[in-house]
C-alpha cells in the first residue's frame, strides 16, 4: 500500500500537469463528484485490498477473481439504471470467467487464507463499481479525471499503510523504482486515462471485458518472450474467453 501511495503521488501530479496542459482543466461539480467516487472505489479501495491481499493470494487466482469484472458490472449497470440486463452479456461473462479459469486451472489448488482471499474478491467488486460511478457522471476529459482520482485514493492508501504499520521508505535503487514508475506511467498515465475516455464513448459493461483479456496478453508475453509452453487447459481458455468476448459484442448489437 506505501508502493500504491507513491505511485499514486508521482501519477496525480503528472496528471495534474497534463490536464491542464491539454485545456481540460480539473473537473468540477458532478464531474468532479463522479470523479472522486471512480478514485476513492479504485485508486482507494480496491488498490489497498489488491495489494495486501496479492501478498498471499497467486497471481493466477487474482486473475479468476477479476474475472468476475464484466458479470459484476453488468449487474450494477442494471442496479443503477445505465443499461438492461441482457441475457446474451450475462452468458457472455460467464463464459469468459470460465476462459479464465481454465487458464489458471493449475493454480486453484493452493490453499490461500479467507481473508486476503476476501481482500481480492472486494477489490475486484470495487473495481466494477468505480466504472460505474464514473459513468454515471458527465462526459470529462480523462486527464482531470484521473488526477481527482488519485488525490481521493492516495490518502485512502495512506491510511491502510499506516493502519497495517507498513516500512514507510522512499526507494532508493533503480531496481526498486522500475516497477512504480512502469505502473505508474503504464498504468494510472497510460490505462486509466484510455478507460477514462472509453467510459465517455462505450457501454461500460463492454469495457469490463478489459479485465479478462489481461491474462490473455499475459500468456502471449510469456510465449514470445520467456518461449513459455501453453498447456492444453490454456489454450482452451483462451478460445473460450475471446468467445465470451465475440458473444458480448453481439449482446451489445441485439441490445440496439
Amino acid at each position: 500500500m506505501w508502493a500504491a501511495s507513491i505511485r499514486l503521488v508521482l501519477a496525480g501530479i503528472l496528471l495534474t500537469i497534463l490536464a491542464f496542459v491539454t485545456g481540460g482543466g480539473l473537473p468540477r461539480g458532478a464531474a468532479l463528484k463522479a470523479a472522486a467516487q471512480f478514485g476513492f472505489l479504485n485508486f482507494g479501495l480496491s488498490f489497498c485490498l489488491l495489494y495486501w491481499g496479492a501478498t498471499s493470494v497467486p497471481s493466477g487466482l487474482t486473475a479468476v477473481i477479476y474475472g468476475i469484472i464484466p458479470l459484476a458490472t453488468a449487474l450494477f449497470a442494471r442496479m443503477f439504471g445505465l443499461e438492461r440486463l441482457n441475457a446474451l452479456k450475462v452468458g457472455a461473462a460467464l463464459i469468459a470467467f470460465a476462459g479464465v479459469t481454465a487458464i489458471f486451472s493449475g493454480q486453484l489448488r493452493a490453499a490461500v487464507p479467507a481473508g486476503p482471499m476476501l481482500a481480492v474478491v472486494t477489490a475486484a467488486i470495487s473495481a466494477s463499481l468505480s466504472g460505474i460511478m464514473l459513468k454515471r457522471g458527465p462526459r470529462q476529459p480523462p486527464f482531470g479525471a484521473n488526477a481527482i482520482a488519485c488525490m481521493v485514493g492516495l490518502p485512502v492508501c495512506l491510511a491502510g499503510s499506516f493502519l497495517t504499520r507498513e516500512p514507510h521508505v522512499i526507494p532508493t535503487t533503480l531496481v526498486a523504482w522500475v516497477p512504480i514508475v512502469y505502473l505508474t506511467v503504464a498504468g494510472s498515465v497510460g490505462a486509466f486515462v484510455l478507460y477514462a475516455w472509453l467510459v465517455n464513448r462505450w457501454i461500460v459493461s463492454r469495457i469490463s471485458f478489459i479485465a479478462v483479456i489481461v491474462p490473455i496478453v499475459a500468456l502471449a508475453l510469456g510465449t514470445f518472450a520467456h518461449h513459455e509452453r501453453l498447456p492444453a487447459a490454456s489454450l482452451l481458455g483462451t478460445g473460450m474467453v475471446f468467445a465470451g468476448l465475440a458473444l458480448g459484442i453481439a449482446a451489445d448489437r441485439v441490445k440496439r
